[in-house]
């Protein structure tokens, strides 16, 4: 089993690594045709790699942790744990809301709302269909907001592999075979010669 779980990651990884030697990135986070063409060759890599995008990713993770949750506030405080541990800002307040809009429908069914009453439920999916409705967020939309999501996930690597390729440099430089030599801007290098 565990042979076999090897075998699967180093056929993802090898998979990754040959879409990478094909695909020009150019390191500069501040150029948005930059980041857009890096969050392009991610999406190729995840795609043929057969690898979770950040929103599949957050969605399994929401699935397994949620799992054995019974009542609707637990499932919400654990949407919030989630949230906080993968670093993503509730920007919109609209967490709050939610949880204002749990005891709204707690208070009119009293009782703790459990995820298997159905009539409860159908009563907090109106409650939130209407934050969304005032927050401007339509379920058609979701797909534009996953790209979102890669686009600045993207910037984010981008400006990561930026931070190491400088403190490479800034290293090499430091030595003193590599004295005279003068050190390329980072745009310019091509990921491909390096792996």
């Amino acid at each position: 089993m565990l042979k076999g779980i090897f075998l699967e990651v180093k056929k993802k990884f090898e998979t990754a690594i040959g879409v990478l030697r094909k695909e020009k990135i150019t390191i500069d986070p501040e150029d948005p045709a930059a980041v857009e063409q890096y969050a392009k060759v991610m999406k190729t890599v995840r795609e043929k790699a057969d690898l979770f995008s950040e929103s599949q990713r957050i969605q399994f993770t929401i699935k397994q942790r949620t799992a054995g949750i019974q009542d609707a506030r637990s499932y919400l405080l654990a949407l919030k744990d989630i949230r906080l541990k993968r670093g993503l800002t509730d920007e919109l307040g609209a967490e709050a809301m939610m949880m204002d809009a749990l005891e709204k429908v707690e208070k009119e069914i009293k009782k703790p709302l459990m995820r298997n009453d159905k009539k409860g439920m159908a009563l907090l999916t109106e409650e939130f269909n209407k934050i969304n409705q005032k927050l401007g967020i339509r379920k058609e939309d979701l797909p534009k907001y996953e790209e979102e999501l890669e686009k600045k996930i993207a910037k984010a690597q981008l400006e990561e592999l930026k931070k190491d390729a400088l403190e490479a440099m800034e290293t090499q430089k430091k030595r003193e075979e590599f004295n005279d030599e003068e050190m390329p801007d980072v745009k310019s290098l091509d990921i491909r010669n390096m792996l």
